[in-house]
């Protein structure tokens, strides 16, 4: 168990965002991150409409060690001024998690520096305690692209999963509805303007799995009626207009938002049965920055007087300085890996809990 001061390198090269940060925990003034650096792959893959795994390793080769550079410069440090290197070793899309496992155990083996491998979604679920230094155990949504469950987190190492998605990721439906209304990639900020401007009770869309009970989620049924209400517009007027398309987005948005929140609400009532004490709900990952879903999650909190705790916005999205953290938090207690460090498609937290269905465009379901 080590309690001074640790300062960590953090590398992220899940899917298509290439990151590097550097994060120091003293003692006394607590977590502080140094540099966080993200190269975005936006423009590389908006021509096929999605994630191309190749490309994204591609450009992970080519850019991980420019972001520990520029990294290292903004934090006014050398490699042998940290005390340890943290890579996502998965879960993820293979060739980029591979990329940046690759590049972690070559900076470990040229400097000396003890390697430590971090489970993605722990880089997501841990970032509360780096952003407000909040106490375990506290409940977590963990909603992106490729993932979404609830997650008690009663340590940095020890996950306890209550629910999640059992085919596609709130994300990855946003991304999927955006691209059969036309709108650009990715669809998540996109469905979002164009809501902004609908009418979310036009379209009554189905609010899947309410009906049976725990904390379950189900997004490709929605996505399914989604597109047939658009094939009847465009049978019925020979397209759909502007509004039709603005319409279609809020309906849609609203549905998620109204599951998320109700399947939130029977997670806090399991959380609050096994830990009366204060509580504290966070969410995390990029369906997070979606300012419907995260109005509809703090009036669920508000109305149960739980704490609501969103990270910022850039550290909602995928970075490195959560992998820093996470990483921090696992060397802090003594954890670190071997150059026998392996790239994971697929990661659970929960190693307890069954299996969840289905694989996601953005990395595996773990």
């Amino acid at each position: 168990m080590m309690s001074g001061s640790l300062t960590i390198l953090g590398i992220e090269s899940s899917c298509d965002d290439t990151a590097a940060a550097i994060v120091c925990h003293h003692p006394v003034t607590g977590a502080a991150i140094l540099s966080s650096v993200v190269e975005g792959q936006t423009s590389l893959h908006a021509p096929f409409g999605g994630v191309v795994p190749e490309i994204a390793a591609r450009a992970h080769a080519e850019r991980l060690d420019h972001c520990v550079e520029r990294a290292l410069a903004q934090a006014g440090l050398t490699l042998r001024q940290l005390d340890a290197v943290a890579v996502t070793a998965g879960p993820g899309l293979i060739g980029g998690v591979l990329s940046g496992v690759m590049l972690a155990k070559g900076i470990s083996a040229a400097t000396g520096l003890p390697l430590i491998g971090v489970n993605h979604l722990a880089g997501h679920a841990l970032t509360p305690r780096l952003t407000d230094d909040i106490a375990f155990p506290y409940l977590m949504l963990l909603v992106s692209g490729g993932h979404c469950q609830f997650l008690i987190v009663h340590a940095p190492d020890r996950f306890e999963r209550l629910g999640g998605t059992i085919d596609d990721a709130p994300g990855e439906a946003f991304d999927k509805v955006a691209k059969l209304l036309g709108l650009p990639q990715p669809g998540g900020p996109a469905i979002e303007a164009e809501a902004a401007h609908g009418d979310p009770t036009r379209f009554r869309f189905p609010r899947p799995l309410l009906d049976r009970p725990g904390c379950d989620l189900s997004f490709s049924g929605l996505k399914t009626a989604v597109l047939r209400a658009r094939d009847d517009l465009i049978s019925r007027q020979s397209g759909i207009t502007v509004q039709d398309r603005r319409d279609l987005a809020a309906g849609f948005q609203a549905a998620v938002a109204a599951v998320l929140a109700e399947k939130t609400r029977r997670a806090l009532d399991h959380h609050l049965a096994q830990s009366p004490s204060p509580a504290t709900f966070a969410v995390a990952g990029g369906v997070a920055a979606n300012t419907a879903i995260r109005t509809a999650l703090q009036s669920v909190c508000y109305t149960t007087g739980i704490r609501f705790l969103a990270p910022p916005l850039a550290l909602c999205t995928d970075n490195a300085a959560m992998i820093a953290w996470a990483g921090l938090e696992r060397f802090r207690s003594g954890g670190t890996d071997g150059m026998d460090l392996i790239a994971r498609p697929r990661w659970p937290l929960d190693p307890t809990a069954a299996p969840m269905i289905g694989s996601g465009k953005k990395g595996a379901k773990a």
